[in-house]
């Protein structure tokens, strides 16, 4: 069984930067793609970020788009999520999920982690 583990959130203030990490770990992640996700109480399960692990293709909500950076350490089996310029709006927790393909919809994915909590206030 695939397991993943979240970390890096915490308190940050507006435009400041995180980086969150997602460690794999049981099965090899090869032949997966790793997506971010965040969520709130009482909205949807919001798609952020997809990296294909066997061709780094990555993808990125309009949210967004350049502020975070997705990116793969294969070595570690780890995938990050640079999160630069954070706005209050950016408040969620962040979770990583598996699946054989990138898709906006977190129904698809197999595998999840616990969830980090990001908080950006002043």
């Amino acid at each position: 069984q695939l397991q993943l583990v979240e970390s890096g959130g915490g308190l940050v203030l507006p435009g400041g930067s995180l980086r969150l990490s997602c460690v794999a770990s049981g099965l090899t992640v090869d032949g997966y793609s790793i997506g971010w996700f965040r969520q709130v109480p009482g909205k949807k399960r919001e798609g952020i970020s997809c990296i294909s692990i066997s061709d780094g293709k990555t993808q990125y909500a309009d949210s967004v788009k350049g502020r975070f950076t997705i990116s793969r350490d294969d070595a570690k089996n780890t995938v990050y999520l640079q999160m630069n310029s954070l706005k209050p709006e950016d408040t969620a927790v962040y979770y990583c999920a598996a699946d054989p393909i990138c898709v906006a919809s977190p129904y698809e994915y197999d595998y999840w982690g616990q969830g980090t909590q990001v908080t950006v206030s002043s």
